[in-house]
């Protein structure tokens, strides 16, 4: 049974399945916004598996053991999460500090994005790293901010199933003033970590060429993407366990339709506006919402 949950369902096949038509239906309708018909829901399936079909070129001055084993641990970091929050939502299969933990594994994807770009000797490459390392010092403090004000509200709880246990038994954190504030910073994280406009400024294809990633392909660069489908639904999951955990299916829908939306009625920022956005005007709010969290708003 265990070697079923973790590859068959709520593991490893259901997340790819999900992940990948969530990921699908934010190019659908991002291609009906521009009045484009857009991919058939297999499209994400097909480009990442031709991916793993095709040969991969090392760089010749890329410090090739890292650039070996980033877009792996990348991977890997974002499957282990994911495998701990569907266990945790869909199974109850929890252990104490469970939210801290998912936290760290949420950190390293970014990371070895970093140390990819990095390791591959690409100027361009160098470029885009540089812009991730100053994106995710932003995002993933705001993301930690919306992360407290869930455990506040919780009573302090570490326990992920305590969390929902909590919601469930006394009403959703998203029906109260700083719950609404940590969903709002959440949906701001989620699309600063996917890489998705406006917060697309690392890649920026047509500026640096798909920055971290340019000198990837194969099945390497399927690894990096395979973790990017994977996070398209892991990570909705984790925001409504933390603040809305009912109604799952509709919930997930809801954000990818605000993901959809947000990329396509803004224009990408430039790198000095995204840090703007996020300490000057996601941080304060992220400050009200702890205060209002510690004093039962």
């Amino acid at each position: 049974m265990k070697i079923f949950n973790y590859l068959i369902f709520p593991g490893i096949c259901f997340s790819v399945f999900l992940g990948g038509l969530g990921w699908w239906l934010e190019r659908k309708l991002t291609a009906r916004f521009q009045y484009r018909v857009g991919p058939p829901w297999y499209q994400n399936f097909f480009d990442i598996a031709k991916l793993f079909l095709k040969e991969t070129i090392i760089p010749q001055n890329a410090s090739k053991t890292l650039f070996l084993l980033s877009p792996i641990i990348c991977f890997s970091s974002a499957l282990i999460f994911t495998l701990m929050i569907t266990e945790n939502y869909f199974l109850k299969h929890n252990f104490l500090g469970d939210v801290l933990v998912m936290l760290y594994f949420l950190i390293i994807p970014s990371l070895f994005i970093i140390i990819g770009g990095f390791s591959s000797s690409n100027p361009l490459a160098f470029a885009g790293s540089s812009r991730e390392i100053k994106l995710m010092l932003a995002y993933e403090f705001i993301f930690i901010m919306s992360l407290i004000i869930s455990i506040i509200k919780s009573g302090g709880n570490l326990l992920l199933a305590k969390i929902i246990e909590n919601q469930i038994q006394n009403g959703s954190y998203l029906k109260t003033l700083s719950g609404t504030i940590g969903f709002i910073l959440s949906i701001f994280y989620i699309q600063a970590k996917l890489g998705i406009v406006p917060f697309d400024i690392p890649e920026a294809e047509q500026e640096i060429s798909a920055g971290p990633f340019i000198e990837y392909s194969g099945p390497l660069l399927g690894f990096y993407k395979l973790s990017k489908l994977l996070l398209y639904f892991s990570l909705p999951l984790f925001i409504i366990s933390l603040f809305s955990p009912k109604n799952f299916l509709y919930k997930y829908l809801l954000f990818i339709l605000i993901i959809s939306v947000m990329k396509n009625i803004n224009p990408r920022l430039r790198i000095k506006s995204a840090l703007n956005f996020f300490w000057f005007l996601l941080f304060p709010l992220g400050i009200l919402g702890l205060i209002l969290a510690l004093k039962g708003f």
